[in-house]
């Protein structure tokens, strides 16, 4: 059993304070979103400038650390000439786990990776600084279940940070998928997933650069109390199923202050997660903001206490979205999207509970996801489509409990905007433009 760690004492507090408010409230703000410069690849952070809570816990109880020395990469025969370099980060990263330590890898060098997990557990305060930038091994024939190329199991009170990049180099994947290559079969193959925290609890994952994924870049599934904060996430807009964020079953999440622009969500939220915020964000392009999908295949789904806070969308193909399949259960409940920016966004606001990513026609069931306490404030910009708002809820179990406050969403163009609004009970306060038609 290790000792408690300063990282754990600053988790517990993040944790009970989430936790005991059941969300957290957010003032009334516009959208202020600050980018942080780059300097020589690293994120350069101003003087004095904080963002509220996380400044507010860090000075209760710091996130300082006591590592066991560093471990360099290339002192296990890491080589940046473009070489494999799997093993020798294999055998580094088990002597920085074992001894607590800070694993380098230098700046200025670019290693390639075939698909690696870095298992836990760790000792304490266990580091992983990533100065340079490592890339995906591109031949396919290396990726034998397709599910991963990087992945941290089951590490706690580990920090991840650097200012350098993962590279998944992914357009090869891309090519090979049915979505962008309309000739190709659709057999549902996985493309691996960049980098896959799976089960780490107290997580710092800060000032990275994520590109080219193969499908998502940065998943966080099965997590609890995690931070990731001063992230670039970049890929083309046609590049599939390329999320910026996926959390998945991750409970006590903070990600914040970060530029998201994919071919898909910028972040998306699926079952099994909850007290998740997300704060200071630019996302473009993409599919948008997006809780779910939820219920596919009849799954239930529990999703709750959700905070979307200061952001701005540019030119994504949704803003803020809920989607779920006809046939599931359980929930999605007590969410807020505050103070966002939409710009030449279609299909500002959405609710999907017919949503259907599948050629075959989808058949409306006697059941859905039951979605309540949603709240719509200070949503303003322009909207590419007619339709501006759409909520299109499930006939068999209507949305309910639906605040919308100080919502104008204009026409990019010439023309107007509408609502169209179906199987839901909502209240509006506040300027509300446009209105549901009667």
């Amino acid at each position: 059993m290790f000792p408690q760690t300063p990282t754990i004492s600053f988790f517990i507090v993040l944790s009970s304070l989430i936790l005991c408010n059941g969300y957290i409230e957010e003032p009334l703000y516009k959208t202020n979103y600050k980018h942080y410069p780059m300097h020589h690849g690293r994120f350069i952070r101003r003087k004095h400038e904080h963002f509220g809570f996380i400044t507010r816990a860090n000075r209760v109880a710091p996130l300082s650390s006591s590592p066991r020395g560093t471990v360099n990469v290339d002192d296990f025969g890491a080589k940046a000439d473009g070489r494999d370099n799997t093993e020798a980060f294999g055998k580094a990263w088990r002597e920085a786990c074992s001894r607590g330590a800070i694993l380098v890898v230098p700046e200025n060098r670019i290693y390639r990776l075939k698909p690696i997990t870095f298992s836990g557990p760790c000792r304490p305060n266990t580091a992983f600084m990533l100065y340079g930038t490592i890339e995906a091994w591109t031949q396919m024939s290396a990726y034998q279940d397709r599910q991963h190329w990087i992945m941290f199991d089951s590490v706690s009170n580990f920090r991840v940070g650097g200012g350098g990049t993962f590279n998944g180099k992914g357009k090869t994947w891309w090519q090979n998928s049915c979505k962008a290559t309309t000739n190709l079969p659709c057999n549902d193959e996985p493309r691996p997933k960049a980098v896959t925290f799976f089960q780490c609890k107290n997580l710092e994952v800060r000032n990275l650069m994520f590109k080219d994924s193969q499908q998502m870049h940065l998943v966080f599934d099965g997590c609890f109390n995690v931070i990731a904060s001063n992230l670039i996430i970049r890929a083309p807009g046609d590049s599939p199923n390329t999320d910026g964020i996926h959390v998945a079953d991750t409970q006590n999440i903070v990600i914040s202050n970060s530029h998201i622009g994919t071919g898909d969500d910028c972040i998306s939220i699926i079952s099994g997660s909850q007290n998740v915020r997300a704060t200071d964000i630019i996302c473009g392009p993409g599919h948008g903001i997006s809780i779910g999908s939820l219920g596919a295949d009849k799954s239930e789904a529990e999703v709750s206490n959700v905070v979307v806070n200061r952001a701005t969308l540019t030119g994504t193909t949704n803003g803020v979205r809920i989607k779920t399949w006809q046939g599931g259960s359980g929930y999605a409940r007590n969410i807020k999207f505050l103070n966002i920016m939409m710009q030449n966004v279609t299909n500002p606001i959405i609710i999907d509970q017919y949503y259907c990513d599948q050629t075959k026609p989808c058949q409306e069931q006697n059941s859905a996801v039951q979605l309540s306490n949603v709240l719509y404030q200070n949503i303003r910009g322009t909207s590419a489509s007619e339709v501006a708002i759409k909520f299109d809820c499930s006939r068999a179990v209507p949305c309910r409990q639906i605040y919308l406050q100080d919502v104008i969403l204009e026409p990019q163009g010439r023309g107007g905007t509408i609502a169209t609004c179906e199987n839901v009970r909502y209240v509006n306060r506040g300027k509300f433009f446009p209105q549901c038609t009667p």
